[in-house]
């Protein structure tokens, strides 16, 4: 079976965990630093700060803003639960604002829409880089500004994306990114997440949240031993392991992005001919190709296509059910037909295998599977 994703571990990966089993440190140790300034200078953001994963980063971000009850957070629906439920681990509420039928990103139109006509506005904004195509976090910026909600970009499919000629995480236009180093991701840690922000504050935040709250700035002064819970914190520490696999695998990252973008470019061509909508890059920026998202026509039956790839040995995916579609948001409130745009790119999207050592074999077998099933 060809996957839709997959890990590339290489021998310098093995090598720089494998030097952290053999030194003094597991976790908490220095190798979680040097990842955290890997990943500020690939992206230019100020501070960086490592976690366990993107799900606890979110959580984390809506945390450091003060997101609590009585809040509202809006987000898209086309993206995984983690962007939503954030706001519901604080104890907040969750709204969304439909994708752009063309990026299947947040649509700008549609956030500013539904900021004039809302009575109750949202306290942050969530803008999910969807597959890697970064949002138009300009506008969306403008629309903060003038608001006066913070913005916490889910970056977790753009390491390594870029916007407006600069990286995604460099936080100009938002509070705080995030990023997922999942093992289907661009690079991964096993598991791991990271917080990027410009504001220095925001970062001792973070950092003071990791790790159950506590500070140890008086130590020098009480003692070695001495420290305080200065709010009520998480254990959401990466370990040394996940960080060294995390470094290493970012100095791949110019690969790994040359690879996707290579394989995304022949998919397009390969694909021209066949009766699926391929997807729409905006000029503004550079995807970093996490995902490749084809649309069927709406003729084709999607569940027999999907099950015929499937039989093919080609593992495709969807990538989302509609976030307030899920059972739990329902009984939130939420309804069929409530983001239209989000639901009709739903009701055809189809993700086709991509990770960057795919062969061009492997992609002509998906394609050739493709070409027969939606024949």
């Amino acid at each position: 079976m060809i996957p839709y994703g997959r890990q590339d571990v290489d021998a310098a990966d093995i090598a720089a965990v494998i030097e952290v089993l053999q030194s003094d440190w597991l976790t908490t140790g220095p190798a979680i630093a040097r990842f955290e300034q890997a990943v500020a200078r690939r992206v230019q953001a100020a501070h960086a700060v490592a976690v366990f994963n993107g799900t606890v980063a979110l959580h984390l971000a809506c945390r450091a803003l003060g997101l609590g009850p009585g809040d509202s957070l809006w987000t898209s629906p086309n993206t995984f639960v983690a962007s939503a439920n954030c706001a519901l681990y604080c104890g907040a509420s969750v709204d969304f604002v439909d994708i752009d039928p063309k990026t299947y990103n947040l649509s700008v139109a549609a956030l500013e829409h539904k900021l004039v006509h809302s009575t109750k506005k949202p306290k942050i904004v969530v803008p999910v880089h969807f597959a890697g195509q970064p949002c138009d976090m300009r506008a969306l910026g403008a629309l903060a500004k003038k608001y006066g909600f913070a913005i916490v970009e889910d970056a977790s499919h753009a390491v390594g994306a870029t916007y407006l000629g600069e990286p995604v995480g460099n936080c100009r236009y938002s509070d705080i990114a995030v990023f997922s180093f999942h093992p289907v991701k661009i690079v991964t840690s096993g598991e791991g997440g990271m917080l990027l922000t410009g504001r220095a504050d925001l970062a001792d935040k973070l950092r003071l949240l990791r790790t159950h709250g506590i500070s140890r700035e008086k130590s020098q002064i009480e003692g070695g031993w001495y420290y305080e819970q200065e709010d009520l914190g998480y254990n959401y520490r990466l370990t040394d392991l996940q960080a060294a696999l995390g470094e290493s695998q970012l100095r791949r990252l110019d690969e790994f992005l040359s690879r996707r973008r290579a394989l995304a470019a022949r998919y397009d061509r390969l694909l021209a001919d066949l009766p699926v909508t391929r997807p729409w890059q905006h000029p503004d920026g550079v995807s970093s190709w996490h995902l490749y998202v084809v649309a069927l026509e709406r003729n084709q039956d999607r569940r027999k296509v999907y099950d015929a790839l499937r039989a093919a040995g080609v593992g495709v995916s969807v990538h989302y059910i509609p976030v307030h579609l899920q059972p739990y948001y329902r009984k939130l409130g939420f309804k069929p037909g409530d983001f239209p745009h989000a639901e009709a790119y739903y009701a055809r999207a189809l993700t086709l295998p991509l990770f960057p050592r795919m062969s061009d074999l492997d992609q002509d077998q998906v394609v050739e599977a493709v070409r027969k099933a939606v024949a």
